[in-house]
């Protein structure tokens, strides 16, 4: 259980120099940094901008402040806040830690796109709940529709959410927000492991079904769920329909309810 603050994931905009957001705990020393740029052990790390701001004025860490930088590829490392000037502040990096929290289960998450806060709610929980990859997906019903530069922002917005929840849960490695597809593209494409596809209409339970060996890609609607012609693609590419009981859930809550399950079944829960 992640001894954090359950800090509301910043936007995008928010983001600093190389990449750099911060969450913070009740202990300055508990202070996470994902930063995206190169990282040298006994090395120095420049943040400015917005980021540095939100470091000295809303967390109001001070000079000397203990905190914790990491690279979203599982490496940590020991920091502190070694100076505070007009251009921003500057990080002393010290000790290289490889600390691993990542989840037994390697886990895909399909999800159609929902609108707004939905969409970032279930980025942030799933990424708290150990999910390796998200793959937003355009379906039929999407309320959502992403194209171009929209759809790239969105999905950077998402990463950052992303990059946000690792730093409140602790995780070092930063699952990837994959860039935006359409379900039969998707469908189409190269999807390893076993197939589960959420389905209100009925299916398989999970406490049915014997923990896969390998890889797990996980199917979910979006807010007006799935038309017959999706529900018979998903299936036709192999992907076994799950319920998670006799309540329609909805579609920030369905994806976050079912690897919720699968930790508790299969994973470290």
């Amino acid at each position: 259980m992640c001894r954090r603050d359950a800090t509301p994931a910043p936007a995008a905009s928010e983001r600093g120099g190389h990449g750099i957001i911060a969450a913070r705990s009740e202990s300055n020393a508990l202070t996470r940094l994902f930063f995206s740029g190169p990282i040298a052990e006994h090395g120095e790390a420049h943040v400015s901008g917005a980021q540095a701001h939100h470091v000295t004025h809303v967390l109001r860490l001070p000079a000397g402040a203990p905190l914790t930088v990491f690279d979203g590829r599982g490496v940590e490392y020991a920091a502190s806040i070694k100076r505070i000037d007009k251009s921003g502040l500057t990080l002393a990096l010290t000790a290289r830690r490889e600390v691993s929290r990542e989840s037994p289960l390697t886990v895909t998450l399909a999800q159609g796109i929902s609108s707004g806060e939905r969409m970032d709610y279930t980025v942030q929980k799933c990424v708290e709940l150990g999910v390796s990859a998200i793959q937003p997906l355009l379906t039929q019903r999407s309320v959502v529709r992403l194209a171009g530069e929209r759809a790239q922002k969105r999905v950077a917005h998402w990463q950052a959410v992303a990059a946000a929840a690792c730093e409140q849960c602790g995780r070092n490695q930063l699952p990837r927000v994959l860039p935006v597809q359409t379900l039969p593209a998707w469908l189409g494409g190269a999807i390893s492991g076993a197939r589960y596809a959420l389905s209100p209409l009925g299916g398989m339970r999970l406490r049915d079904l014997q923990q896969p060996a390998g890889a797990i890609s996980l199917l979910a609607g979006p807010e007006g769920g799935w038309n017959e012609a999706e529900i018979t693609a998903a299936r036709g590419a192999g992907f076994t329909p799950l319920t998670l009981g006799p309540r329609v859930l909805r579609t920030e809550t369905a994806a976050v309810a079912a690897l919720a399950a699968m930790q508790a079944l299969w994973g470290d829960f």
